[in-house]
């Protein structure tokens, strides 16, 4: 082999090693047996079957109860931060303040917010997970929108402005316009975080009202069964998809400016 081409060795080995795991777990989401770790065959039954599950299908309600709710808040709220941190502010310290939430641990998080809560005795429910969620999803929204604010061209506002418009007025017919894919982009990122964030709801939400990675720790913990493939995959899938879209739309950011 070329010297050159050995460099990408480890670099395949890295993938092969990171996903060889995902795709098992995928094949044996449609094996006919009940074991998970022996394929007797092709089958649909354990996606079936968890249709049919009630506490399965629970948990996927609050959590796109909670993944919805989180999304708009984050994308309003972020979108809002992104603006005043890059047209307002010119201090280093407020940006990292406003960008921590995305970089700290999930388990310092959520324990703050699990204190927080108990101090201004707030009872826990989807409300209180939602909020939690949005804590950490209005920060990429804010980096994503920023990266877009960032490139953007300030010709047109200035001259809206020139031209008698008000702040709101020049906000919302230009302002937002030129943000949308980024927008849009960082509310697609916020909802896939949402949908498979597991170590903050499971400190934030109330023990009735659990979302599906909340449900799906508590299945692993008497095994792993063809069932928890199955919604594994599902899982999978959505969130591929969801972050395949985000892709595109930061794409289509950088295209623009």
């Amino acid at each position: 082999m070329p010297r050159g081409r050995l460099i990408y060795v480890p670099f395949w080995a890295t993938y092969v090693f990171l996903y060889t795991p995902i795709i098992v777990l995928v094949v044996m989401s449609f094996n006919a047996g009940k074991s998970p770790y022996v394929y007797e065959g092709f089958s649909l039954k354990w996606y079936a079957e968890l249709a049919g599950d009630d506490t399965v299908r629970n948990g996927l309600v609050n959590t796109l109860i909670v993944a919805a709710g989180a999304t708009v808040l984050s994308t309003v709220l972020g979108t809002l931060l992104a603006v005043g941190m890059a047209r307002h502010s010119r201090s280093r310290l407020l940006d990292a303040l406003g960008l921590l939430p995305a970089v700290l641990p999930d388990l310092v998080v959520g324990l703050g917010l699990l204190v927080f809560y108990a101090t201004i005795k707030m009872t826990l429910g989807l409300h209180s997970v939602i909020l939690a969620h949005t804590v950490f999803g209005m920060a990429f929204v804010a980096a994503v929108v920023r990266t877009r604010l960032t490139h953007a061209d300030t010709s047109l506002e200035e001259a809206s402005r020139d031209l008698g418009a008000s702040p709101l007025a020049t906000f919302t017919r230009i302002t937002l316009p030129t943000l949308a894919p980024g927008i849009a982009a960082g509310a697609l990122l916020a909802f896939t975080l949402s949908l498979d964030e597991f170590v903050i709801a499971f400190f934030t939400a109330a023990p009735t009202e659990p979302t599906l990675p909340i449900v799906i720790y508590s299945m692993v913990r008497f095994g792993v069964t063809p069932e928890i493939n199955a919604l594994a995959t599902i899982l999978l899938a959505v969130s591929f998809t969801v972050i395949i879209v985000a892709q595109r739309m930061t794409r289509l950011t950088e295209t623009l400016t």
